[in-house]
């Protein structure tokens, strides 16, 4: 697609989908015109110029390319949030067909790269998007965060978007993703252990980022999960990606069937060694960048601390599943279920959290068999197909995002939930994590664990006694299966 000399360009957003061009900027001398910097202007909450101050430092280092575009506005850090928008800006093409517009949600990392590039290359007219999400990632060390939205994230995808010569937004979704702290906050304080990329997913890059997309008149959104989308005949599929080691289709559940007709994903043909591949023969700056490791927003990796500084935590006992006192504890929020290591207590044999209930502030510890489950009930379930009337329907079943499938089957309960029989029963089901069901490489459905059927001794137990001083969990507890209440078994729930 034949592209003209890239530029900058400021926009005053006056309102949703008005923009009114202030200034051409950088490339403009080139062209025989002066330059002129833009004026900082209000505009419509979310779509805002990333601090530019170490902009003209860019300008002077020729191995940015086309990155040298970028000049200093003079807007700061604190003014962002007044919503001035900067971005790169190829002159549109003038071809006998318009291609198809598509948002790309760049993270800076190999694979949103090489994602945006195969768009490019596939004839999209490619439009990025790096989310400014207001996370410590952006004020905290550079040199210890791995995650996926600090300020380095956010120069390297503008250094990729220069070199596809592509347009680069930077949208300020800090309110928004004020909610997903809040989730990762109020699950540990409810004694659930959460899944806030999920949230992110379904809230911000497949929630509002699609609006966005919209305002600015493109069809899909992108992004570069390992997961792929079967557009064919029929409603959309979700599918696993090639490179089951990458597969994301996990955190993918969450997006509604119709969501998905919006949806590109170019990367989940394809294994990561692949993408790294393309990525260094498209010279792409960010070929070996290391991939995200952690929270964006946690990138010390402590969750109790992060909580801490939301709320306030109170000690509380350890006890064992007889209800005996083993020792204390600082906050129940410091243990996840299926924890062994940092208990403070030991036995004499391998001790694992079993169970926390937030409503008494108590841990429970017992041994490896306390926490097998032979199933679990789920809320805000999403389906990709008809769930058949309640009907019992063979899947293969991930209770986390690094588990590997595991035989079962699934029915719906209710119009939000589902139910889940592992084949065999399994290790450490978390309630607030997400299970999510498949035929083959096809999602189900999926949705949020509220409940656990665990086996001891051919019996149903929340994992706690059920003591005066611990109560069943407040944040889910048993589930108790038809076949033990004498209903039939395969019987559809009506």
């Amino acid at each position: 697609m034949a592209r003209r000399a890239l530029r900058m360009v400021a926009f005053e957003l006056l309102g949703i989908g008005d923009r009114e061009a202030v200034a051409p900027i950088a490339g403009a001398a080139a062209h025989g015109r002066p330059q002129q910097t833009p004026q900082v202007g209000s505009a419509a909450e979310g779509v805002v110029a990333l601090n530019l101050k170490s902009a003209a430092a860019y300008a002077q280092r020729p191995e940015h390319g086309a990155v040298a575009s970028f000049v200093d506005t003079g807007v700061e850090e604190g003014q962002a949030e007044q919503g001035t928008i900067v971005r790169t800006m190829a002159e549109s093409p003038t071809p006998s067909t318009t291609p198809i517009k598509v948002l790309v949600a760049m993270s800076g990392g190999v694979d949103s790269s090489v994602a945006a590039a195969l768009l490019v290359r596939e004839g999209y007219e490619v439009v990025g998007c790096f989310m400014r999400l207001g996370s410590s990632a952006e004020t905290g060390s550079e040199t210890r965060h791995r995650g996926c939205c600090s300020l380095n994230d956010a120069a390297d995808a503008r250094r990729v978007a220069a070199k596809l010569e592509i347009p680069l937004y930077i949208c300020n979704f800090k309110k928004e993703f004020g909610r997903v702290i809040d989730y990762f906050v109020a699950e540990y304080n409810a004694g659930r252990t959460p899944n806030p990329c999920i949230r992110c997913n379904d809230w911000l890059k497949f929630g509002k980022l699609h609006s966005y997309a919209r305002q600015m008149g493109a069809r899909f959104v992108a992004s570069g999960h390992y997961a792929r989308i079967d557009g064919g005949p029929g409603a959309p599929r979700l599918l696993r990606g090639v490179d089951r080691d990458k597969d994301q289709s996990y955190v993918l559940f969450g997006a509604p069937l119709e969501r998905l007709r919006e949806m590109l994903l170019p990367i989940g043909e394809y294994h990561k060694a692949d993408v790294r591949r393309i990525a260094r023969q498209l010279d792409l700056p960010v070929f070996d960048k290391p991939d995200s490791q952690e929270i964006c927003f946690v990138p010390d990796n402590d969750y109790a601390g992060l909580v801490g500084r939301h709320t306030k935590m109170v000690a509380g006992s350890i006890v064992d599943t007889s209800g005996k006192v083993l020792g204390r504890h600082r906050g129940h929020q410091h243990f996840t279920v299926g924890q062994r290591r940092g208990l403070g207590v030991a036995m004499g044999y391998p001790l694992y959290v079993v169970q926390k209930d937030a409503a008494s502030n108590t841990v429970c510890v017992g041994g490896r068999a306390e926490l097998l489950a032979e199933g679990c009930a789920a809320s805000e379930a999403n389906w990709f197909r008809d769930p058949d009337d309640g009907r019992w329907i063979e899947c293969t079943i991930k209770i986390r995002y690094n588990a590997e499938p595991v035989e079962g089957r699934v029915r719906a309960t209710a119009q939000d939930r589902l139910e889940v029989r592992f084949a065999e029963a399994q290790f450490a089901v978390a309630l607030g994590q997400a299970v999510v069901c498949y035929d083959g490489d096809q999602v189900i459905c999926g949705g949020w664990i509220s409940e656990t059927a665990r086996v001891r001794d051919d019996r149903f137990v929340t994992g706690c006694p059920q003591s005066e001083s611990v109560k069943r969990p407040s944040g889910g507890g048993v589930l108790d299966f038809p076949r033990r209440c004498g209903v039939d078994d395969n019987a559809p729930v009506g």
